[in-house]
């Protein structure tokens, strides 16, 4: 039997909140290998829009984009930890860093590598196994 969970975490100063709900308590992660990931430690948790609720004023976010442009990378104004963005690969959902969720959210959680490096390839063979 499915249950919904809430989940809540943010940024390091917690000037950046936000909350979620899975009906999973097990989730897939990917483990991106591109130059922005591999350099932050981001874990991807794919979150639906329409299931994610961002707890702090928008204004508290500072954007990057580079590369296509397509990405949004959203940092906290503060303390310039990136708890969550628009990724290109996603853009129905949130990527949320697995790494920023608050402790005791109660996930069991698969990584799966991502090869960012190689994105075009990397997107095409995640389309195939969803």
């Amino acid at each position: 039997m499915e249950t919904d969970i809430s989940v809540e975490g943010g940024c390091h100063c917690s000037a950046v909140r936000f909350r979620f709900t899975l009906a999973l308590p097990e989730v897939e992660l990917l483990d991106c290998n591109c130059s922005m990931c591999s350099r932050s430690g981001f874990l991807h948790l794919i979150v639906p829009h329409s299931d994610f609720e961002l707890g702090t004023p928008r204004d508290a976010l500072v954007s990057y984009r580079f590369g296509t442009g397509a990405a949004e990378h959203l940092f906290c104004s503060k303390c310039g930890v990136k708890a969550f963005y628009q990724p290109r690969s996603h853009p129905e959902a949130w990527s949320v860093n697995y790494r920023c969720l608050d402790d005791g959210h109660g996930l069991a959680a698969t990584v799966v590598e991502f090869d960012g490096r190689n994105w075009e390839v990397a997107k095409a063979h995640l389309e195939k196994s969803e």
